[in-house]
Formats: structure tokens, sequence, C-alpha cells
């Protein structure tokens, strides 16, 4: 018998040579700016050696509860920096912050809580009666009093980074197009990698700030902290957006990427204008440029002095897949095209999975180590949107002759209002439990405010039924963003509808234009 031979590589060991954490990372950051500051908001201040000690902290606090890696944590609050604290000790014990939508009804929390099964929720005061309800689910710490004596009676000492860089850090939640959200896990691998795709794609400073107004439980802020965090930045947090405060730091600090959202824009250039001071330096501006009036972008970008993103990504993938494109300062764009993402691999597909040639509108599909890890707890979903070894994230493109691509629809559709993602099937799940609706669809209207907004068409079976009894239907189900702005009352044949009976929502948009 020939002797067997060692295999000529140890793939494990090399793998786990290569691994990177963001714990690793931040402890880095700590090592060589300990008194640069990390965290502020308002009058409270952190540097890295403070952030580092209060969440080691957190972390022998959360360990002297029997919590451990893999573990999920919930977080039920407004933007603070104790949010940021669980952060970066999810980053260095290898546990999940499960990063709640405070904005949902009480169904859609119940479900989205007990989705991930977390051993603890932290809370903020302003939510701990909501928490309360969910004591079924898991016990609460409320950040505060309860917190600080937490973390004062634990250890301060140093944490062992025992992490893998495909452990998860966040849970996320996107909206599902059953009506229930879907927790997107997202990897300390993912969040390096989208960390890395904004240095090299939309490269800041460290010296350039990261203002942490959008909430935490959504991309566009939770990977910019961990990037800044990492880099040796500074993140600056407030309480959601408040155009007054918002514009006090605009013209106080240099900031790196500036998040505004459709809706947003107006109330900040009006309190930037009314400070009459110029702002002291912005890197990058804005988000969904698709929604946005094109004369506006050129407005904001004059007045702050940066281009504006031309943004498309999502929960799933971060920033890519194209989001490379920017709009130059005082541009009218004529074209909203963008440019695929650095580091990553794309294709466009037809129904079958089979790649379209240039010019021809295709889903596209993606691979790129900024990736999420799955939805968890579903299967059924990731199956199908990762299947052939890509992800495919529903959204239908053309790739242009220069390379470009055009942004065609939303293959499954969905509504982006204001920053949120809304599926009209959660508003039309809700339409159809009251008995005089024989039937109803919610298609997307453009809102100079909010980028677009659901609008509701339903046909009714009883004529006492009134649109204000379906708003507070709504109301008492689904959170207020995603109840409709108008409900119109119309007959069946008003719906087009395909051969198999389904209603066609992009008809019944082209047919309400037309009749407008």
């Amino acid at each position: 018998m020939p002797e067997k031979q060692n295999a000529p590589v140890d793939f494990e060991l090399a793998r786990q040579a290569a691994g990177l954490t963001l714990g690793s990372l931040f402890a880095l950051c700590v090592r060589t700016g300990p008194t640069r500051v990390a965290l502020t908001q308002g009058a409270r201040s952190y540097t890295y050696a403070q952030l580092d000690e209060r969440s080691n902290r957190l972390c022998h606090y959360l360990t002297s509860r029997g919590i451990r890696r893999g573990d999920r944590v919930a977080v039920l609050s407004e933007n603070c920096t104790e949010y940021v604290e669980l952060l970066i000790a999810a980053a260095k014990l290898g546990v999940i912050a499960a990063c709640q939508n405070w904005r949902l009804s009480d169904k859609e929390l119940r479900h989205c809580l007990t989705l991930v099964s977390p051993r603890l929720i932290l809370v903020s005061e302003r939510h701990a009666g909501i928490a309360a309800r969910y004591a079924d689910v898991a016990p609460s710490l409320c950040f505060g009093t309860d917190y600080e004596a937490a973390l004062a009676g634990a250890s301060s000492a140093v944490v062992p980074d025992e992490c893998d860089p495909e452990d998860g850090v966040v849970i996320l939640y996107t909206s599902g197009t059953t009506g229930l959200p879907k927790g997107a896990l997202i990897s300390q691998r993912a969040e390096i990698a989208r960390a890395q795709n904004q240095m090299i794609d939309l490269p800041n400073t460290r010296d350039e700030h990261f203002v942490a107004w959008a909430p935490l439980f959504h991309m566009v802020s939770t990977d910019t902290v961990y990037m800044t965090l990492i880099q040796g930045g500074k993140v600056i947090v407030t309480d959601g957006f408040d155009a007054p405060a918002l514009a006090d730091i605009a013209v106080r600090e240099r900031l790196g990427r500036f998040t505004l959202m459709p809706g947003m824009i107006a109330p900040f250039l009006e309190a930037v204008r009314a400070l009459g001071r110029p702002v002291a330096g912005m890197r990058w501006v804005g988000v969904m440029a698709d929604l946005v009036p094109r004369e506006q972008i050129a407005e904001v970008t004059r007045l702050v002095g940066a281009p504006y993103l031309n943004t498309f990504g999502s929960t799933e993938t971060g920033l890519p897949p194209a989001t490379r494109h920017t709009i130059a300062v005082g541009e009218v764009p004529t074209n909203l095209n963008k440019i695929q993402s650095s580091f990553c691999r794309i294709k466009l597909v037809d129904p079958d999975d089979r790649e379209v040639p240039d010019g021809e509108p295709g889903e596209l599909a993606i691979r790129a180590p900024t990736l999420f890890s799955g939805y968890w707890n579903n299967p059924k979903a990731n199956a199908e949107d990762f299947r052939g070894g890509w992800f495919h994230m529903g959204d239908v493109f053309v790739r242009n002759p220069d390379g470009s691509l055009s942004f065609v629809d939303r293959r499954k559709y969905l509504i982006k209002s204001g920053g949120e993602n809304i599926y009209p099937a959660e508003i039309e799940r809700v339409l159809l439990t009251e008995p005089r609706v024989a039937d109803a669809v919610v298609i997307r209207r453009p809102d100079a405010r909010w980028g677009e907004v659901p609008v509701a068409y339903v046909v009714r079976k009883d004529e006492t039924l009134t649109a204000q009894d379906l708003t507070a239907l709504c109301r008492e189900h689904i959170a207020g963003y995603k109840v409709p702005k108008q409900v119109h009352f119309v007959t069946d044949a008003f719906l087009p509808r395909s051969t198999t009976g389904k209603i066609m929502r992009h008809e019944l948009e082209k047919r309400v234009g037309e009749e407008a």
C-alpha cells in the first residue's frame, strides 16, 4: 500500500490566518489613538479608550447572564451612544445584535423578536413600555440607571478575540413580500467588506466624521458606524432627523458621508440657510437619487459643496451592486445611470436565470464579499434568492454599451418611502381582513416629500365602508409609514388583471397616471 501523503495545503489553517474581525480592527484604533474622540451625542463624548472600556464591560455583563457567541441580543431603541456600544460589544463577543424597528406594529415587532429568539432585550427608556409587552420572549435591560449599574458592576478586562469572520454581528430586518419582515444576518466578514467598499469607492479620511441620524436598525447608519470606528473616525449620534440640529453639526464639523433621504433635503437646506454660516466641509451627500427632484439634487450639492451619491445597494448587499457613481456639484442630472461597485460580480438574468445580452432588461444577480449570510430561519427564501450560487436581488436593470446600469423596475414590487421599504402585500393583507372589502391593491405614487407613498384601490362589498375605516384598520396593524396616503374606491372592472386573474400593478399605475 502506498504511504498516505499529506494534503499539499492546510486550507483551514490558511483560512484562519487570513481572517479579520471587527473587534481586532477596533482594537487597533484603540491602541493607536486612545485619546481620539470615537463617539458623541450632545454633551456626551467618549474617546476610543473609553468606548473600549464600556463595550468591554457590556461584554462581561452579557457573559455573566450566560450569553455566548452566536446568541442574539435584541435592541429596541432610538439612536443613542448605548446602541453603538452594543454594536461594538457584539463584534467583540461574537453575539448578534438584532436591531428592532420601533416603528412597527405590535404584531410585526413580536414576529421580529420571536423569529430570532433573543436572550436579552436592550431597550431605551422611551420604548421600555413596549419591551415590557414581550417579557414572555426575553427579559429586558433598560438604558439609563439600570444599564449604567450593570456596566459598573462588570469587569473592564480585555475581551479575548475568539470570533470568526463568518460570525454574525447584526440582524437587520427587511420587508417581506408576504407581509412579515425577514431578518437579514450580516457577518463580520460582510461588515468589513462593506467598510472596504466605502473606503475604495467613496473614500473619506478619519478626520471627516459620520453623523448617525438615520435609524441604526438600517444599514445606511449601521454599516457606516462600523466603517468609521475601524478607521479611527468619530461617530456623531443624533436622535433621528432634526434639521436644525443637523445643520448645526454641518457648520461645525467636517463630515464624510452625510445621509440625506427624500423628504428631508428641503428642511435641511432651510435650516442651514437660517444659520447664515457655510458648511464646514463635506465629502459626500445624499442617497437614493432616483427619488429626489433633480433640481433639488443640484441645489443641495451647491449648498454643501459635495457631490450627490447616486446609490443602489440594499440591506443584503451593502453599497454594491451599483453605488460608485456621483453627481457633480451643481449638476442637474439628465439620467441616473449607475456604475457597478468595486469588488463585486454581477449578471443580469431572465426569468429562467439565463444571462441577457446588453440592452435587454434582466434581474440583477450578484456575488460579493459584502453579501449577507442569509435570512434568519427562512430556508425557503434563502433557497430562492441564493439559487445557482448568486444572490438574486429582485431588481431589474439594463446594461448599457458603456457598461453603466439603468434601473428599470423592481421585479417584486417595492415602494421606497423616505428611506423605508414597503411591500404592497403587507398592506393588502390588512385591507383584506375587512369583511366589507371584496378586493384591494396597493400601488406607489410619486411624492415630492417622501419620494414614493402607498395608495390603495379598493373594491368594496358594502357602501357603508369609508376610507377612514380602512385607514384606522391599517393604523391598528401596521407601522404608520405603511398606511396608504389615499384610499380610492373602484369597481372590479377598473382593475387590470392578467389571464390568471392577478391584478397587474404596473398596468394600474399606468392607467391611473393617464387619467390623472
